[in-house]
C-alpha cells in the first residue's frame, strides 16, 4: 500500500504533469524542490527559536555590574528566559571571558579603554553604551590636592588584576610619571583595599563601580580626614585619553543635609558598554535592549533620565540588531501579544512564510501563463509550414511537385505527433492533427491522375 506521503507526492507530480506538461522526471524534481523549500522553512522556524538560557559575566559581589546583571536576570525570568550570572574581577576579566571561545559567556559589561579602536575583537559587538563608570580617587589629608602627581611616594590601592580600575589607574598614574618607587602600587581587591585604606595601611585608593560596591564609596565619603579627589585637569585627561568622559558630581547630591560633597566634584571615567558575542539571537537582543532601557534609563547621580542606553560607536562595532532596535523598537508583534515566546513564534512564521508566498504566488500565477504561451508557440510553429504546403498545393502540380509536397507534409505530421502537450491543450492538438489531415486530402485531390 502506498503511504499517504507518497500518495500526496504522486498527486503533486501528476498535477505538475497534467497542468504544465512536464516530463515525469522534471515534475518529480520540481515537486522535490517544493517539498525541500517547505521543509527548509519549517527547519528554519525551529532552529531560529531564541535560547531559553543565556550567560552574562558581571563583576564582584556588590559591584554595579553585579547589580545590573541581577536586574537583567529578574526581568528576563519574567519572559521565561534564564540568565546565568558568572561573577568576575571586573571589566578586563569580562572582556577576556567574552573572547574565550569555550567560556560559554554570551554577554557582559565592558568599560572603555581596554581595547584600541583598531584592536576591537572581531567576534564581539556592542549593544550600546549603558552608563558612565566614574573613577573615585580617595586620599588622606586635610590639604586638598589639585593634581594626581601629588600622590607620588604614597601607598596607593589600584584594584585587583582583571579589574577595569587597575587598567585605568595605571594609565593615569603613568601619565603623571608615577610608575616606580618610592610610590607603592598595591594590587588587591577593592573591598580589601577599602579596609586597608580605612585602617591607614594605604594613603590613597582608586575605586570604580565595576569592582567596588556603591556602599563603599558612600562610606569613604563620610570618613573624617578622607577627601575625594576632584580632577581639576579633567578636560585635559579627556582629550589625552579619548575613551574618558568628564563627569560632574553636583554639590550635595549624595547628602543634602550634610552637603556631601561640599562642592561640585569633577570626575573622569570611561563609558560602559553592553558587549555580546556575534550571533546573539536577534529576539534575545531585542529583549535585552528593552530591559536595558528600563534599567539604565533611570535618573541617577551621574546621568539624566533616559540618557542611557545610547548607540554611540566607541571601540566595538555596534550590533545591527541593536541599531534596528534603537530606530524602530522591538516590533509591533511584541506590543500586541503579551507572551514573548508566542510573539516571537509569530514573527518567525511570518519571516519564513511571507517571503515564500511572495515568490510562490506570483510564480503560480505567471507560470501557467508562460507555459500556455510556450505550448501555443510550439503549435503555431507547426501551422506555418502547413500553411505553406497548402498554399503550394493550390496550383496545378506535376507528379514530382506533388511528391515533394507529400514529403514535406509527412515531416510536418511527424513533428506534430512528437509534440508533448498537457491535457488542457488536447483540443488544440487534435485540431492541428485534423488540419494536417485536411491538407493531405487537398493535396491528394490536386495530384495529377
Amino acid at each position: 500500500m502506498i503511504s499517504s506521503s507518497k500518495s500526496r507526492q504522486l498527486k503533486l507530480v501528476t498535477a505538475l504533469i497534467e497542468t504544465f506538461g512536464f516530463s515525469p522526471l522534471l515534475a518529480s524534481a520540481t515537486a522535490f524542490l517544493l517539498l525541500m523549500l517547505g521543509a527548509a522553512a519549517i527547519l528554519w522556524v525551529v532552529l531560529s527559536a531564541p535560547p531559553r538560557t543565556i550567560t552574562i559575566t558581571s563583576g564582584p559581589s556588590g559591584s554595579s555590574f553585579q547589580r545590573h546583571a541581577e536586574a537583567y536576570q529578574k526581568a528576563l525570568a519574567a519572559h521565561g528566559v534564564t540568565l546565568k550570572i558568572i561573577p568576575s574581577g571586573g571589566s578586563l576579566d569580562n572582556l577576556q571571558q567574552l573572547q574565550a571561545p569555550t567560556s560559554g559567556v554570551d554577554l557582559g559589561f565592558v568599560q572603555g579603554g581596554l581595547v584600541g579602536d583598531d584592536k576591537a575583537p572581531p567576534g564581539l559587538v556592542s549593544l550600546g553604551t549603558v552608563a558612565y563608570q566614574p573613577l573615585w580617587v580617595f586620599y588622606r589629608g586635610t590639604v586638598r590636592i589639585t593634581k594626581l602627581s601629588e600622590l607620588a611616594g604614597q601607598r596607593i590601592g589600584i584594584g585587583a588584576d582583571g579589574s577595569g580600575v587597575q587598567e585605568l589607574a595605571r594609565a593615569l598614574l603613568e601619565a603623571n610619571h608615577i610608575t616606580e618607587a618610592p610610590t607603592t602600587l598595591v594590587e588587591q581587591a577593592s573591598d580589601t583595599s577599602a579596609k586597608d585604606f580605612q585602617t591607614g595601611k594605604l594613603d590613597a585608593i582608586f575605586l570604580m563601580g565595576d569592582s567596588a560596591p556603591s556602599s563603599t564609596v558612600r562610606t569613604l565619603l563620610r570618613l573624617d580626614g578622607v577627601q575625594l579627589y576632584s580632577f581639576t585637569q579633567a578636560d585635559a585627561y579627556v582629550r589625552r585619553l579619548s575613551y574618558l568622559n568628564k563627569i560632574v558630581l553636583p554639590q550635595g547630591s549624595l547628602d543634602f543635609g550634610l552637603n556631601l560633597p561640599a562642592q561640585d566634584v569633577a570626575l573622569v571615567g570611561p563609558a560602559v558598554e553592553l558587549i555580546a558575542r556575534k550571533g546573539l539571537n536577534s529576539a534575545i537582543s531585542d529583549l535585552l535592549m528593552g530591559i536595558a532601557q528600563k534599567e539604565h534609563g533611570k535618573p541617577g547621580l551621574l546621568a539624566k533620565r533616559d540618557e542611557f542606553p545610547v548607540p554611540v560607536k566607541r571601540e566595538f562595532t555596534l550590533s545591527a540588531d541593536a541599531l534596528r532596535f534603537y530606530k524602530s523598537g522591538q516590533g509591533i508583534t511584541y506590543g500586541l501579544v503579551e507572551s514573548f515566546w508566542l510573539a516571537n513564534l509569530i514573527n518567525r512564521l511570518l519571516v519564513a512564510i511571507v517571503p515564500f508566498f511572495l515568490v510562490l504566488i506570483p510564480a503560480i500565477r505567471f507560470l501557467p501563463v508562460a507555459y500556455r504561451w510556450s505550448v501555443q508557440i510550439r503549435i503555431y510553429r507547426c501551422y506555418r509550414p502547413l500553411l505553406r504546403v497548402e498554399r503550394d498545393a493550390a496550383t496545378p502540380l506535376t507528379a514530382a511537385q506533388a511528391e515533394e509536397l507529400l514529403h514535406r507534409l509527412d515531416t510536418i505530421e511527424a513533428e506534430v505527433n512528437a509534440l508533448k502537450v498537457p491535457a488542457s491543450f488536447a483540443s488544440q492538438f487534435y485540431e492541428l492533427r485534423n488540419h494536417v489531415a485536411f491538407v493531405r486530402n487537398r493535396l491528394k485531390a490536386a495530384m495529377p491522375a
